[in-house]
């Protein structure tokens, strides 16, 4: 059997209108990609773009950063306490295939960094956008490899959604 591509959405607790509109169409973008949407579990981005999935009919996977699985948003179907505060971000990572990012704070900046590290694949949306000093020291700098500036978020969504389903196809 072969796996079902998993695609985690982060971003910060406390969005901006435009951000949770963005949220929403990537969980619905996801789901109806035949992914299932992993994320934090909480509110903001999290929560809308759990909402946008389940909508479409989706599985929704929360990570929680507290023990408790009742403080998940009303949309996570699956509910995965840690009892790691923000620790957990490592395992949202680890949970999916590749991330889309949507604007966002530290929290989110750790899971792109994170998610580099693991050598997986980042589309960003309105998110952070990193260079790298290069090492000549002559101020040249350059994006930072494995981090796609997207310009919608169906070319966010579809960029993820292509690399995972190439990878669990290659998993069969």
């Amino acid at each position: 059997m072969a796996a079902r591509p998993a695609v985690a959405v982060v971003g910060p607790g406390e969005a901006t209108p435009a951000e949770l509109a963005v949220a929403e169409e990537a969980g619905r973008l996801i789901a109806a990609g035949g992914a299932i949407l992993v994320c934090g579990g909480l509110g903001g981005v999290m929560e809308a773009a759990c909402r946008g999935a389940r909508g479409a009919g989706g599985t929704t996977v929360g990570i929680l950063p507290g023990s408790d699985p009742r403080d998940a948003n009303p949309w996570v179907e699956i509910a995965i306490p840690t009892g790691l505060g923000e620790a957990r971000n490592a395992l949202v990572v680890r949970a999916a295939h590749a991330l889309v990012a949507i604007g966002g704070g530290y929290g989110t900046l750790s899971e792109i960094a994170l998610a580099l590290k693991a050598g997986k694949p980042v589309f960003g949306l309105a998110t952070w956008r990193l260079e790298r000093a290069l090492p000549d020291g002559g101020g040249e700098r350059m994006l930072a490899p494995g981090v796609t500036v997207a310009n919608s978020v169906a070319e966010a969504v579809e960029g993820a959604l292509t690399y995972t389903r190439r990878l669990c196809q290659g998993r069969s």
